[in-house]
């Protein structure tokens, strides 16, 4: 399938009596042929949207004639230009300030706290309990209001929590700050895949999802480097581990700003979408059958996301692998440094291994944006992937000998990404009614804050450096991870299998209408 032509309508149909739409097979384009007269309005404003955003753009877009390629690419092109680097750049800074502490502990502020034993990985699990009591309502807060100033509020205030850091005196301050900036940072990566899909095609999403979320791999190259520098640095008045926290809690507020005044609310009334392609735009996106997002929640949908096997599927496949990923986030420089390298080399070479979490997950976007029906694929190849990783970490010996064998091993674990990213892009994708999103997003993220919170616990200080409760722990995530993602592979395949048994071939139509409606994939039986 070319990802160059947007095809609205597929199938002839009439509207009202007074028009209808054809379709033009050789151009892969839809013409529609008005016959009224009817005065189209050319813009829409907030105010017009109603419950179901953009949904007065989406019936505009049926009066407006065909969605030629040029035009799909060329609003393509500007919500890319314009959209996704905010995306990488808040994505980045959530990350980093998530992280700091991994970096300030190199530094000498576990023994600036007076921190000892298990006290670092209590500190670095309570920020998923902040952020498991708070995703769910940021979720619902981005749907009910603007979601950039939102986003933007969120940002500004974690960015100030970060600061804050910096006159902790104790382990209590820790607790209490990294709690308050797990509740604030919990905005992000669900409210940014949420909004992925407001914006793109559901065949574009795979690649923009994991150009965004590659900002994990960015985001610690650049706190590696950032830590190398730091350990270059002469004897300087302000500690090093509070120059990490100066830095990125004041960027961090400035990205607030941007984002309150910058970040549209979705393609029917971004300022910086020209007026006549901004029902083109929506149209685009309505295509997936999903709709973009209601402004009220509905109870019935999101009750349906709890029965629903696709949810459990991927809540407990994040489970498995969010055990592995808070060890890596929390104690990533301290295994490399642990193998007999320097803190500045262990930087260095942490680096190079957060190089392969952005080469593998752009190389599983590209591969799951070219060929359909490959993301599940790209999935299994991540997970399998990880566990040979972990395998090498668990079982090779611990020696001089095999150094470089369990760094390698230590590397691989990178492409857990791949599986998580994609993961999210299920949901975007294939979860309709906003309402059932928001459900469905927050079970993913309980799963993914509480395997966080297990993984740095697995970390025994007794274990240290090489951790072995902690390898252990990690391939086991990554198996059950594994299986799950196979399961949903096998159910949704049964899915669609069922559905064109029972309905007959699915009406594109139908299914952009029925999801710009607010229907779930379930009530929409055009969806697949």
């Amino acid at each position: 399938m070319s990802n160059n032509i947007t095809t609205l309508p597929t199938l002839e149909r009439s509207q009202s009596d007074t028009s209808e739409w054809t379709t033009d097979a050789e151009k892969g384009a839809v013409k529609h042929i008005d016959h009224s007269n009817v005065d189209v309005p050319q813009t829409i404003s907030e105010d017009d949207e109603g419950p179901n955003v953009g949904m007065a753009a989406y019936e505009q877009s049926k009066s407006l004639g065909e969605i030629t390629p040029e035009q799909n690419k060329r609003i393509r092109m500007r919500i890319d230009f314009l959209l996704l680097p905010l995306f990488l750049l808040t994505q980045t800074l959530q990350y980093l300030d998530k992280t700091a502490l991994n970096y300030a502990k190199v530094f000498g502020m576990e023994k600036a706290m007076g921190m000892s034993g298990n006290q670092y990985s209590l500190g670095a699990a309570i920020f998923y309990i902040g952020y498991m009591i708070a995703q769910p309502g940021w979720s619902y807060l981005l749907g009910r209001w603007h979601a950039g100033r939102v986003l933007g509020f969120s940002a500004f205030i974690w960015g100030f929590t970060v600061l804050v850091m910096v006159w902790s005196k104790n382990f209590t301050h820790v607790m209490v700050t990294r709690f308050f900036l797990g509740v604030f940072e919990a905005a992000v990566t669900p409210g940014l895949s949420l909004m992925t899909g407001w914006w793109y095609k559901r065949d574009e999403i795979p690649l923009r999802q994991t150009i965004w979320y590659s900002a994990v791999g960015w985001g610690g190259m650049i706190g590696s480097l950032m830590a190398a520098g730091i350990s270059k640095m002469d004897d300087h008045p302000t500690p090093r581990w509070k120059l990490i926290f100066y830095v990125l809690g004041s960027v961090t507020m400035a990205l607030g700003i941007a984002l309150y005044f910058c970040l549209a609310d979705g393609p029917s009334t971004a300022k910086w979408i020209k007026k006549e392609d901004r029902p083109a735009a929506v149209a685009r996106v309505a295509q997936s059958g999903v709709g973009l997002k209601t402004t009220n929640f509905n109870w019935t949908h999101g009750f349906q996301a709890l029965k629903d096997p696709k949810t459990w599927f991927l809540s407990i496949a994040m489970f498995g692998s969010s055990v592995p990923n808070g060890v890596l986030t929390n104690f990533s420089g301290t295994i490399i440094k642990g193998l007999g390298y320097s803190t500045f080399n262990a930087a260095l070479l942490d680096c190079a291994g957060r190089s392969l979490q952005v080469i593998s997950l752009l190389i599983a976007g590209l591969v799951a944006t070219r060929w359909a029906n490959t993301r599940l694929l790209m999935m299994t190849v991540g997970n399998l992937t990880c566990v040979m990783g972990t395998a090498m970490m668990s079982f090779l010996p611990f020696t001089k000998h095999y150094t470089w064998a369990r760094l390698i091993g230590f590397w691989l674990v990178n492409t857990q990404s791949i599986g998580f990213t994609i993961g999210l892009v299920m949901v975007s994708s294939n979860i309709g009614a906003y309402s059932k999103r928001v459900v469905t997003s927050s079970c993913i993220f309980v799963a993914y804050c509480v395997g966080n919170i297990v993984g740095p616990l697995t970390a025994l200080d007794s274990e240290a450096p090489r951790y072995q409760t902690a390898a252990y722990c990690m391939m086991a995530g990554y198996i059950l991870k594994t299986i799950c993602h196979g399961c949903l592979w096998v159910y949704m395949w049964r899915s669609n299998k069922t559905r064109d048994k029972k309905y007959g071939p699915a009406d594109p139509v139908l299914s952009a209408d029925n999801g710009m409606k607010g229907m779930s994939e379930n009530e929409n039986i055009h969806f697949r």
